[in-house]
């Protein structure tokens, strides 16, 4: 914990501060790079593809592990979530949605990190400041927002053709006399929907960082107590929060596919 000398205000604000580079114009602005939540992110999941890969292609009839068994009970569990959805397997909205899953689910788990270890790593390094939970970044999660969007766009276009899908944008739902209303309507609505899952997402994982420096501020012998008892409810919160982001991304793509065939 924090045996900082700054007052609770600087402790705050410094823990609040990302490690930024800026591209262009004012630091802080538009064209600024939040490092830490980049290189984090990019670890992350790289500490998902790596062991996940390794299990598949070691993957055992015979004598399974305990790493292979959790993972196909895990993919058990999200392949149930898309059949539900879509009354049939889609293989590659189960991938998507595992990897969704599992990658919120680590960058959230950063929340229950000591809030004093990362950036005292990066100061003995020289990195002034450094944030350690991507997803308390508004720009990661709405990041993940937009990948969202365009993963809607691409099954709307995979399940029932691009004209289909021109079609029903154009026409629907007042008539293709109102095209352009048609056309906001739509694109309100798919915008709406996975932002306001990033902004869940961001405020969730953002309170729970706030907590955690506020209770570094407490007394020590306060702290393992505060600690232990937030830290039980906030991985419930994170993991909770990944399984919000995974099933709703589901829902969403399922509301773009109309056709009975199987993809």
């Amino acid at each position: 914990m924090s045996s900082s000398p700054n007052t609770a205000t600087e402790y705050i604000q410094h823990h609040l501060k990302h490690f930024t580079v800026t591209i262009y114009g004012e630091p802080g602005g538009f064209w600024s790079l939040n490092i830490d939540s980049i290189v984090l992110s990019i670890a992350l999941g790289v500490l998902f593809i790596v062991p996940f890969s390794y299990c598949a292609r070691a993957i055992s009839v015979k004598k399974p592990g305990r790493f292979q068994l959790a993972l196909e009970m895990l993919v058990e569990f999200i392949e149930s979530q898309v059949q539900d959805t879509f009354s049939q397997r889609v293989n590659s909205v189960a991938a998507l949605a595992l990897t969704v899953f599992v990658w919120v689910f680590l960058m959230n788990f950063m929340d229950l990190i000591p809030v004093d270890l990362l950036p005292v790593i990066a100061s003995n390094l020289g990195i002034h400041y450094f944030r350690p939970v991507p997803t308390a970044d508004l720009n990661v999660t709405l990041g993940l927002a937009v990948f969202v969007f365009f993963a809607i766009y691409f099954y709307a276009i995979k399940f029932n053709g691009f004209f289909n899908w021109i079609k029903e944008v154009a026409s629907e739902p007042f008539g293709i006399y109102l095209l352009p209303v048609n056309v906001l309507k739509h694109l309100i609505a798919d915008l709406a929907r996975p932002i306001s899952l990033s902004l869940r997402l961001f405020g969730n994982i953002y309170a729970g960082e706030i907590i955690f420096i506020l209770i570094a501020l407490t007394p020590a012998y306060m702290q393992w107590l505060l600690a232990g008892a937030w830290l039980s409810l906030h991985l419930f919160v994170i993991t909770i929060q990944a399984f919000i982001f995974m099933i709703l991304t589901i829902v969403y793509i399922g509301l773009v596919k109309h056709t009975g065939e199987d993809h």
